[in-house]
């Protein structure tokens, strides 16, 4: 599959999104669908083969990243159960983790895998979670589509680019490299540190988690970050992938250069899936236990798993090979609680699901 294919999938898949008013700031929410008949007072809607058998309601919040799949699962989800209401919202990873803790949400979505100071909040209000990995995401590096002094880019260039020393002082592109005195002043876009994409960035780029220059433009609405981009002949941020593809004709991706011999690699689903796109990294969902068995959180997560290869690739992320969800689907049925990335713990994505 190449980025082209991967966007006319993408191209003809429009999830139809309706905001909420009135959130939180930094948090923007979507309803996916309403309940057509069941009341206040828990009892269910009519049943039947066009509106299916189950009603409720559950929550999913998270990550912008992950967000297009859970809200492609859910409108897919919807078409079989109309009276069940499904909210999606993107307060970023750290701040869907946040709700998602306090027990505001059924479903978390993150771009990275929960920290301990997370996993310790959750306990503190008596949360237990199930991590289940769900697609692979490569990070994209983006400038203006008229940039034409610079196709591919070092890791080293990215963090003399985006390391806080910079901050301040490296302000021109000349400053990064001095090949590219064409791009004038450096304007910078990127996620917002409530953001997983942000976390994943620093930590792979930087070498610590959160370690940035602040002086950029934040946003946890990857659209956002989208339109600073495009709007500006000068300016580069980095989102997930499915961001880059839906916007394509006035963005352009750059490739990657790790600096251990690889060359220059662009993101796509093949570098993903051979290994050698630099900034690749599995995407999650946590659902918390104690609402798993709830019969419309589990007939969500069940469709979710079984329609996410085929649902994530539509939107422009990539699937996992098909033993990868056969070990993830088992550790669902198990209900295994706790993270795979607990503090020490090493390995590919691969053999920390089958060590699980």
């Amino acid at each position: 599959m190449n980025l082209d294919s991967v966007g006319r999938n993408l191209a003809a898949f429009k999830p139809v999104r309706a905001a909420l008013m009135g959130l939180a700031a930094g948090a923007m929410a979507f309803l996916i669908a309403c309940g057509g008949g069941g009341g206040d007072d828990g009892t269910e809607g009519p049943s039947g083969p066009d509106g299916g058998s189950l009603s409720g309601s559950l929550t999913i919040d998270g990550s912008s990243t992950v967000f297009p799949i859970s809200e492609a699962v859910a409108e897919e989800f919807l078409r079989e159960q109309r009276n069940v209401r499904v909210t999606v919202g993107l307060s970023g990873t750290g701040g869907g983790f946040q709700k998602f803790c306090n027990g505001e949400t059924e479903i978390s979505d993150a771009s990275r895998p929960i920290t301990q100071k997370e996993i310790d909040a959750c306990a503190a209000k008596g949360i237990e979670f199930i991590e289940l990995p769900v697609a692979y995401d490569a990070l994209s590096v983006v400038v203006n589509s008229q940039n034409n002094w610079v196709d591919c880019i070092t890791v080293a260039e990215l963090k003399k680019m985006w390391e806080p020393a910079a901050q301040g002082t490296v302000t021109s592109w000349a400053q990064v490299n001095p090949a590219w005195s064409a791009g004038g002043q450096l304007k910078l876009f990127g996620p917002g540190t409530d953001s997983g994409t942000f976390d994943y960035f620093t930590e792979h780029v930087m070498g610590k988690a959160k370690d940035s220059r602040g002086d950029y433009t934040a946003s946890e609405d990857d659209n956002v970050l989208v339109q600073g981009v495009s709007g500006d002949k000068s300016a580069i941020g980095y989102f997930g992938l499915a961001y880059y593809l839906e916007n394509k004709g006035k963005l352009k991706a750059l490739k990657v250069d790790q600096g251990q011999g690889g060359g220059c690699v662009e993101p796509s689903a093949a570098t993903v899936e051979n290994g050698t796109y630099p900034l690749s990294r599995p995407l999650f969902i946590y659902v918390r236990k104690d609402a798993a068995e709830r019969p419309e959180v589990k007939a969500f997560v069940d469709f979710y798993l079984k329609n996410v290869a085929t649902l994530s690739t539509e939107v422009g992320y990539v699937k996992f090979p098909d033993n990868y969800y056969g070990l993830v689907q088992a550790r669902w049925n198990a209900r295994k609680t706790g993270t795979m990335y607990a503090t020490g713990s090493t390995g590919t994505l691969l053999e920390r699901l089958q060590r699980s």
